[in-house]
């Protein structure tokens, strides 16, 4: 009986972080910039957020349609919060559950709220794996 009320809690918890687990990459990129006022940010700045070259996000920029970002007049690149989530989406396919790139192409015309969805799922289990293991070294 105990282990039922543990699970309804814990499904309860999940709820509740699935209304604000699609602010994490944005949340994560002013952590990053520690601007949340910030409309555009740097490619420097999003490579340093995902831990990948910037020569891999200018060749994302040419595989995937979807990204359509601003440029200055000296042509430097500018992401908005949708890029950044978008380029997000792409990095959770494309290193995490090791998609091709055509896979991953036809995975966001297809499937992206099928995907957005597991995206949210994924980083609620950590994070509730990590306040468990925090619980756990709490009650040693």
């Amino acid at each position: 009986m105990a282990q039922l009320d543990l699970f309804g809690q814990i499904q309860e918890e999940i709820q509740e972080q699935q209304k604000t687990i699609t602010k994490v990459i944005e949340q994560k990129a002013i952590e990053t910039t520690g601007n949340s006022e910030k409309l555009y940010h740097t490619i420097s700045e999003v490579a340093a957020l995902y831990k990948v070259n910037t020569s891999l996000l200018r060749f994302w920029e040419t595989e995937f349609p979807q990204m359509k970002l601003r440029k200055t007049g000296r042509g430097d690149r500018l992401y908005t919060k949708q890029d950044i989530e978008l380029i997000g989406t792409i990095y959770y396919l494309t290193k995490e559950k090791k998609f091709t790139l055509e896979g991953t192409r036809d995975y966001l015309k297809n499937k992206k709220k099928a995907l957005l969805s597991e995206v949210d799922l994924v980083k609620q289990l950590q994070e509730l794996k990590t306040f468990l293991q925090e619980l756990k070294t709490a009650f040693k």
